[in-house]
């Protein structure tokens, strides 16, 4: 089940989660925490089970009635269980946003939103070399309304 964590931001527990989702860069941690606790409009929640955190998903909601998806993580021993799958359609049931979003380097990540009927396309390649993936899932409501 999600809960808001952003009164967490700075605990080990959800240090170890927020890591897994930084860029592995000196002081991005810390950025990006620092990022939660003082902008309103970003929102952080944690999947927990047995009171034990499992993972977490940062996000913003836009003007439009949309979420992206800044960060997400799940414990390397918890990962393939679902737990991913779990937060993303909670968001999508609870919040009922228009579009839900995310940007990922990573294809494997890329094919998770894929599986969950996200639309995937290629930003091209970045200055670093890595190709880019833009991932857009649209809500019936979405739909209906153009």
């Amino acid at each position: 089940m999600l809960r808001d964590i952003k009164h967490l931001i700075g605990t080990p527990e959800v240090n170890e989660l927020l890591s897994y989702a930084v860029i592995d860069e000196p002081d991005a941690l810390q950025h990006t925490s620092s990022e939660y606790s003082e902008q309103a409009a970003l929102q952080l929640f944690g999947w927990e089970e047995e009171q034990l955190l499992l993972g977490l998903v940062g996000f913003e909601e836009t003007e439009d009635g949309s979420l992206e998806v800044k960060h997400m993580a799940v414990l390397p021993e918890n990962r393939g269980k679902g737990y991913a799958r779990g937060m993303i359609l909670e968001l999508l049931t609870s919040r009922e946003p228009r579009y839900l979003m995310a940007e990922t380097e990573d294809e494997v990540a890329a094919n998770f939103y894929r599986s969950l009927g996200f639309m995937v396309y290629s930003l091209g390649v970045n200055g670093a070399g890595i190709e880019m993936f833009r991932c857009v899932y649209e809500t019936e409501e979405a739909e209906d309304m153009e």
